[in-house]
């Protein structure tokens, strides 16, 4: 007890097992433990000394009900071998109090055989009958056996509690006669109801004693609580805190643990060969939790729910997608920038859709990429924003079938371009082959063939809304899936199919001669739309959630914006700062 951590110990035994153990503990001065006693000596009036004050001092324990029995002090008087000289049980007490022969002088004249103050103590203790506890319960319980036999006695024939409504043989009682009558006994005693419960036993009531020092040093027991075990579970303990004084005079709860109880939010993990007292406090994992103090386990959340920062309770998962937030906004403004710059270059072109610059580049395939580059700078808008079915279906196809009418309409471009530096044999009707419907023709196929891959990839497996929930278990990832994957990389080889032939044939017209050799822009902005696509695949691949939108977005913008510059910038140049170079002749190389 010297060494150990705890604070608090309880304490069964009897009073005079006590006494040579706490001479020792007094010995060793060991201060600031808090005893709880049982009710074998939490009244004991040997420990009442001042002397026991500074170790027991703050004692609490329950009590037995204390009552008073009229008469037991006269009573105790005559106790004595004089008046009882064939009782051995007398004879027995007389010795244990006085330490006399029980044929020495009478109880009235209270010799002191041996002298020692010890007896007198014991002879006092024995005498005092203000407040009996035990003996007041031996009362009660030979009250109850009396009531009992009164009630079997009375019993009448043919009313009775036993078979056939017999009663008990009243020269012949059976103890389980008289527990069934002990079991409906109710009867007062000193203002008290004695109550018997179905086995017989009566209705506990204790005291809650606690030790507290007396004006003149000793130790006092003073009632601070009752416990009643008429009352219903929670109620049937009434305990008075502000009247309890602790071990050490204080005022607060002593506190005796190995470890600390687990608060919410934890559970509790016993230490290996260590008492069970004695644990840890593991944190619940991330989507667990734990609402009570000293839980053993924690428990899993909902599927939609996710445990807080404290793991005391389950909140609904916060739901992400690519919303109108910084990301959103940007990219939001750098479409409709890109559409208006689109639109820009349009009215320009327009403007001077009669002029060498125009004409020589073919005006009506100019303003189909316009019209197609347009569309791919408003479509990012679709990424953006709660994923509904028919956004879903719309993102990838309407993406796809833009991008494949812009590249088509470059790849007739570049077509006319190599068809145009390349006929210059006589007789050479090469160009014949690729007029304005012709051009049409090539665009309206290749456009339409997307067209068919989307038509189908929406027939078997369209695209559609999904609560991503693997990624990140904390969050609910609003995303499309794309349903079938296969329609998804056709449609994306498809668009690449088309630059990469794009890209050849620019390649082989970039050194045709003229000053403004557009196979040398078409080149350069294939090149572009190349590389942002294939920076985009793994890219798109590695990124999580709402990233992912925000990847395909940004390269649906970059690649518009390389083919608008690329394409239209030099163009607008001239057209607007060098109006002295839009001269066909100029363009042709043939200005001298």
């Amino acid at each position: 007890m010297k060494n150990s951590l705890a604070k608090v110990v309880v304490v069964f035994s009897a009073e005079g097992e006590m006494t040579p153990f706490l001479r020792d503990y007094m010995i060793q001065n060991i201060t600031g433990i808090q005893w709880v006693a049982s009710e074998a000596w939490v009244t004991a009036s040997v420990f009442t000394g001042s002397e026991y004050y500074p170790y027991l001092g703050g004692t609490i324990g329950f009590g037995i009900r204390r009552g008073h029995i009229s008469r037991l002090s006269d009573y105790l008087m005559t106790v004595s071998p004089e008046n009882y000289p064939d009782n051995p049980l007398v004879e027995e007490l007389w010795e244990a109090l006085y330490g006399c022969s029980p044929h020495l002088p009478s109880a009235s004249q209270l010799p002191l055989c041996t002298g020692q103050e010890e007896l007198l103590v014991q002879h006092s203790a024995y005498m005092n009958t203000s407040s009996p506890r035990v003996a007041y319960n031996v009362y009660k319980a030979v009250y109850a056996v009396a009531h009992s036999l009164h009630n079997l006695v009375l019993c009448q024939p043919g009313v009775g509690p036993f078979e056939n409504n017999s009663c008990a043989q009243t020269n012949n009682v059976h103890p389980w006669q008289l527990q069934h009558y002990i079991e409906e006994v109710k009867f007062k005693m000193a203002g008290e109801v004695v109550n018997f419960d179905l086995k017989g036993d009566s209705v506990p009531y204790y005291d809650i004693i606690n030790w507290q020092r007396g004006t003149s040093g000793n130790i006092e027991f003073v009632n601070v609580g009752l416990f009643d075990g008429t009352k219903r579970a929670g109620e049937e303990l009434v305990i008075y805190e502000d009247k309890i004084t602790w071990a050490g005079h204080q005022r607060e709860v002593p506190v005796s643990v190995c470890s600390a109880s687990c608060p919410p939010g934890s559970r509790k993990a016993v230490r290996r060969g260590e008492p069970v007292c004695c644990f840890d406090c593991i944190p619940c994992d991330r989507g667990k939790i734990s609402n009570q103090t000293n839980s053993i386990d924690c428990t899993f959340c909902p599927e939609d729910f996710w445990s807080n920062e404290d793991r005391t309770i389950c909140i609904p998962k916060k739901v992400e997608f690519l919303a109108y937030d910084s990301v959103g906004i940007a990219l939001t403004v750098i479409a409709v920038v890109g559409a208006c710059l689109t639109i820009g270059v349009f009215l320009v072109f327009f403007c001077h859709r009669n002029t060498a610059v125009v004409r020589v580049n073919n005006s009506e395939l100019s303003f189909f990429i316009l019209f197609a580059l347009t569309f791919c700078f408003l479509c990012s808008l679709v990424f953006i924003g709660e994923p509904t079915r028919w956004s879903c279906m719309l993102r990838h196809t309407a993406f796809s079938i833009t991008f494949s009418l812009c590249i088509s309409c470059i790849l007739a471009k570049t077509l006319v371009v190599l068809a145009a530096f390349t006929a210059t044999r006589p007789g050479d009707n090469i160009m014949k082959w690729l007029g304005p419907k012709q051009q049409r023709v090539i665009i309206f196929s290749c456009t339409m063939v997307q067209v068919i891959i989307c038509a189908a990839w929406l027939i078997d497996a369209s695209p559609y809304p999904s609560r991503n929930t693997k990624y990140e278990r904390s969050k609910i990832i609003l995303e499309c899936s794309v349903g079938s994957s296969l329609a998804f990389w056709c449609v994306l080889g498809y668009i690449g199919l088309q630059a990469c032939l794009c890209f050849v044939l620019a390649f082989l017209a970039r050194k045709l001669p003229g000053n403004f050799n557009e196979a040398k822009f078409i080149t350069f902005s294939i090149l572009i739309f190349c590389a942002v696509w294939l920076a985009f695949i793994p890219a798109y691949i590695s990124s999580p959630g709402i990233y992912a939108d925000a990847v395909e977005s940004f390269a649906i913008l970059a690649s518009s914006f390389g083919l608008l510059f690329c394409l239209f910038a030099p163009k607008c140049y001239i057209i607007l700062l060098k109006p002295e170079k839009n001269t066909k002749q100029h363009l042709m190389g043939k200005e001298k």
